[in-house]
């Protein structure tokens, strides 16, 4: 019998520009598989303040956070734990009895991945992006003794802020960078986007790198990834980052950790949007 929702069901949600299914596959594919009264629905908002407000109010227990709010959200919730404040970037916020805090699980799968796939520290870098995820990558880099590498940023204020902060150097575009691993972690090439067909970095780029890592989860094979694929490049997805950070959410939620043979089931059947 499928789980029957009533007034005792908690609720977790998370808020993106551009909501997916990914994350409420997966979450409501564990709370039925380990018997638990939770439900998990995606928002997007044009109103942060009023929305983490709305959290607050209504009890909800947990709430993931997407670009754009990872960063804007921070004045709004009531503390952040370690993994937040030292990257001053919030994707997971937990509400006990109106107490928000903000947490950072992006970056524990960024280090999880850099170890599984073996992603030399001796290795340069290109970082593409200045947000709240490079912010993430670039702390879970350097922890994992990278001391070459570059922030790629548009936005030379903050592209040159998380650069300082990490001892790396900025530059506004890739012209005149070669790097052995490139990270995308812009909105360039994920579903539903303008920019969805767009190739984050260039052919030239891809063929000079030996690792090529994108943040995007959706879709699981952006064109960065398919570039890199075809040029037979180590290839790290988004859509691994998505499943391992959201197993650390799942567990901040709910006091629960799920076994790896739920997480592989959660996580394929997540994929299959």
């Amino acid at each position: 019998m499928s789980r029957m929702i009533n007034k005792d069901t908690r609720i977790c949600m998370s808020l993106a520009a551009r909501p997916t299914n990914f994350g409420t596959r997966f979450h409501n594919y564990l709370y039925e598989a380990l018997e638990l009264d939770y439900l998990y629905k995606a928002f997007t908002t044009q109103d942060l303040a009023a929305a983490i407000s709305g959290i607050r109010a209504l009890g909800i227990r947990g709430c993931g956070v997407s670009m754009p709010f990872k960063q804007a959200c921070i004045p709004l919730i009531d503390e952040l734990a370690p993994s937040a404040a030292v990257i001053h970037s919030v994707n997971t916020i937990v509400n006990n009895d109106g107490y928000l805090t903000g947490y950072n699980t992006d970056y524990i799968a960024i280090e999880k991945l850099l170890q599984k796939y073996d992603v030399a520290p001796q290795l340069t870098f290109a970082l593409q992006g200045s947000g709240g995820m490079a912010s993430a990558v670039a702390c879970a880099l350097k922890n994992h003794g990278f001391h070459h590498g570059y922030i790629i940023a548009r936005d030379d204020e903050s592209g040159k802020a998380l650069a300082a902060a990490h001892g790396y150097q900025h530059r506004h575009t890739m012209e005149g960078v070669t790097a052995d691993v490139l990270i995308n972690a812009t909105p360039l090439g994920m579903a539903g986007g303008p920019e969805a067909e767009t190739l984050a970095f260039s052919s030239t780029a891809i063929t000079a790198a030996q690792v090529v890592f994108d943040v995007v989860a959706l879709p699981e094979h952006t064109p960065l990834i398919r570039s890199a694929r075809e040029q037979n490049k180590k290839v790290i997805s988004g859509a691994e980052v998505f499943a391992i950070q959201a197993v650390e959410q799942f567990s901040l939620y709910t006091g629960v950790r799920p076994s790896d043979e739920h997480f592989r089931q959660a996580a394929a059947w997540a994929r299959q949007v």
